[in-house]
């Protein structure tokens, strides 16, 4: 391997390397095979559940591990079996949906748990998805919902801003949660610590990569940590601005191959 390749790329999934319509272009799945047979490990680092890991599984080979859940979960892509994960407990997603639904009393909940999904019956239509994937459930009630540890808890905001929202929600939880978001009305609140930059420095470590030889790309704020902390930071021309500035560099939108540009000149 070239000294200058990077040892690995993190790849943030939807919003940088999927495109809006939510397919990858030949270009893009191109240059991913490319930088990994130059010998650059490739790790997508996406809010994604481990459910909706598939295409990320194909562009991949079903080889290596990708995390999940913003952090919360290193998912194998071979075997989709959770290797490592970090719950909420549920004293503190208790805390979490009782001061988000005073902040925002209209909020509906739903929670990632490493084996599915549940979700009180108010959660958006279109989001909602019960009848069509066993791994989702109704919620009747909050004991209900928080019946096991989540993952993640995911907070439908509506008729407000979603940074208003998130600064609001990171004032009220004090600490106890960590409060991300990568869509225009979600909110997604995990264990205290948690990020894709911590998870991502944790596997690295064992693999023996330092942050400086590590290359991000992301495009929304729950990627900011991530960035932070790698080496060498790509934000995509689609970005959220605060996004757009703590990178290093900005490539072309998700929509023009953003990605595949930069990890083309790798090689």
């Amino acid at each position: 391997m070239s000294a200058s390749l990077p040892a690995l790329a993190a790849i943030d999934f939807d919003g940088t390397l999927l495109r809006s319509d939510g397919t990858l272009s030949d270009r893009t799945v191109r240059a991913v095979r490319d930088v990994t047979e130059a010998g650059v490990r490739v790790m997508v680092v996406t809010g994604r559940p481990p459910r909706w890991l598939r295409p990320i599984a194909d562009l991949l080979g079903n080889r290596g591990m990708a995390i999940a859940a913003n952090g919360a979960l290193v998912v194998d892509l071979a075997t989709s079996e959770v290797l490592d994960s970090t719950h909420l407990d549920v004293a503190t997603a208790r805390t979490v949906v009782e001061r988000l639904r005073a902040a925002f009393p209209t909020t509906t909940f739903g929670v990632e748990r490493p084996n599915g999904f549940a979700h009180e019956r108010g959660y958006p239509r279109g989001i909602r998805n019960s009848e069509r994937m066993p791994q989702v459930r109704y919620a009747d009630s909050v004991d209900e919902l928080l019946a096991e540890p989540p993952v993640k808890i995911l907070a439908r905001v509506s008729d407000v801003d979603i940074d208003e929202a998130a600064a609001t929600a990171i004032s009220v939880l004090d600490g106890a949660a960590s409060v991300y978001f990568s869509g225009s009305d979600l909110l997604e609140v995990a264990a205290a610590g948690v990020s894709k930059a911590s998870t991502l420095a944790r596997v690295t470590a064992r693999w023996g990569i330092d942050a400086e030889a590590v290359v991000a790309f992301g495009d929304m704020p729950n990627d900011i940590p991530m960035l932070e902390w790698a080496g060498r930071a790509v934000a995509v021309a689609n970005a959220h601005p605060t996004v757009r500035a703590v990178a290093d560099e900005i490539t072309a939108s998700n929509d023009d191959d953003g990605v595949a540009r930069v990890l083309e000149r790798l090689v």
